[in-house]
């Protein structure tokens, strides 16, 4: 497979694969496992408000990210927009950041492969499943960016459809059609101390949990790069987040709650390792639907690939844009004759299987890495507010309209600010705990992603003695690659 120097990337990405991209992207173990923990940590009430509030944050986020994806459609856009709108130290952070944070997160998918598959195969080593499917996944990416996209399109429709019948299902039981009992009503959001169990500590801290959950929906604008159309397709995937995001976790929140009591012990204990007690499952077996924990576990196991697979994805891609605008070797700026960047695909996968292989041989160090990398994507958020906050009072200041943006944010600048407010109440809220409870060991790991990009911040700060761009000296030009 011969390589290009500095060469590009394939335009095949079309407008259903990046809808599916973006929607599959907020769709995964977070709403079909922790909304059930979510629940019962801060009653409906604060589940709600909690995934209600980061709903309207993801939502003017991803504004920001359109308004710019659709004006300069680049790969790596993170670490572009920033260094360009902001400062090319911010952009160097981000991008490596960014990069850590999705190789980090393939190794902890594809171990998360093998205890789902141990649900039905107790009895096989966990690292054949798991290697198995980081193969897999590197074959995926190493074909081409389009079958990358088709097989985001179909995991994520099996994840929607998933979501659609169980809405439906709920609803049904709810009102006594289904669940062969009276109708449940809304009596569940009245016991106890619902709807806002533990007041608002609990609320904050289910805040971070809808953070995680929600991860991923910044990828259209790693896409955006790929996207044949991105004049079309990015405004149409924008647009469909907020109501995706009010379907898909609001209503499948207000129904778990209305269905199971915050208190029962089934919630308290969910974790992605026990799909038994799964909400889904548990509403799905109310019905007396056979074979429900082994239906979910399917489902849950096509929402682990889909997140490994988005990861290879958008860690090679940033990587190679990086290699492009040097701040990685240039050499990661190569691409096949398909348009695939190699260095950057086996670099990743490199460093995915090495961190996996910790998990083996030292639990510890593998831990630390996991924990370590956990807010590298809410850096990533502020970054993409930051920047078009920057991007938007440039485009102005250089005697530019807003008619003339193919799609432009509403609500500027409320929108920015609000993200950028949020996403810093959500990163210091990440340690609250810890703080409560005075585990100062247990704090430096919760934040070691802040001090990793101040890190690389001042070293390219320093060493190129870069400044914050002035916005009349805002580059704007469409293309630098």
């Amino acid at each position: 497979m011969a390589e290009k120097e500095g060469g590009s990337v394939k335009r095949e990405l079309k407008t259903r694969h990046l809808s599916m991209i973006t929607l599959g992207g907020s769709i995964g173990t977070g709403l079909f496992v922790a909304s059930g923990s979510a629940i019962s940590t801060a009653g409906p009430g604060g589940a709600i408000l909690a995934y209600a509030g980061i709903g309207i944050m993801v939502y003017f986020l991803m504004t920001s990210l359109g308004e710019m994806a659709t004006f300069m459609p680049v790969s790596g856009s993170f670490a572009e927009y920033a260094s360009r709108f902001v400062d090319p130290a911010a952009g160097f952070a981000l991008g490596w950041n960014y990069w850590l944070n999705w190789a980090i997160t393939l190794a902890v998918d594809v171990s998360t492969t093998a205890i789902v598959m141990h649900f039905w195969l107790p009895n096989v080593p966990g690292w054949i499943f798991s290697l198995g499917f980081l193969a897999l996944i590197f074959l995926i990416n190493i074909t081409s960016v389009k079958a990358f996209g088709e097989t985001e399109y179909w995991l994520s429709m099996v994840k929607v459809l998933t979501v659609i019948v169980f809405l439906i299902v709920g609803v049904l039981t709810i009102v006594g059609v289904l669940g062969g009992g009276p109708a449940i009503g809304l009596r569940n959001y009245q016991i106890g101390d619902a709807p806002f169990h533990n007041g608002l500590p609990a609320t904050l801290s289910v805040f971070v949990v809808a953070g995680f959950s929600f991860q991923g929906t910044e990828l259209i604008g790693i896409t955006a790069g790929e996207s044949a159309t991105p004049e079309k397709s990015i405004p149409k995937a924008i647009k469909e987040v907020f109501w995706r995001i009010l379907l898909f976790y609001i209503l499948a929140i207000a129904v778990i709650a209305a269905i199971i009591p915050y208190m029962s012990p089934n919630l308290l204990g969910a974790s992605a390792s026990d799909v038994a007690i799964s909400p889904f499952t548990l509403v799905f077996r109310r019905i007396g639907l056979a074979g429900a924990a082994s239906l979910m576990n399917a489902v849950i196991l096509t929402s682990v690939i889909s997140s490994a697979n988005s990861g290879m994805y958008a860690s090679t891609r940033m990587l190679w844009a990086m290699g492009g605008t040097g701040f990685a070797p240039r050499i990661f700026s190569k691409t096949s004759d398909r348009g695939i960047p190699l260095p950057a695909l086996l670099l990743t996968s490199f460093v995915g299987a090495l961190t996996f292989l910790t998990s083996i041989l030292g639990p510890h160090v593998y831990e630390l890495l996991v924990t370590a990398s956990g807010l590298t994507g809410f850096i990533a958020w502020l970054g993409i507010a930051v920047s078009h906050y920057r991007f938007r009072r440039a485009f102005i200041a250089q005697g530019h309209h807003v008619k003339e943006l193919v799609y432009h944010a509403k609500w500027f600048p409320f929108g920015p600010l609000l993200a950028i407010v949020m996403g810093v109440i959500v990163i210091l809220g990440q340690g609250f705990a810890s703080v409560a409870h005075f585990s100062w060991e247990r704090l430096l790991i919760s934040y070691a992603s802040i001090p990793l990009f101040v890190g690389l911040y001042l070293y390219y700060k320093i060493k190129h003695k870069t400044h914050l761009i002035k916005l009349q000296d805002v580059d704007l030009s469409k293309h630098r690659e």
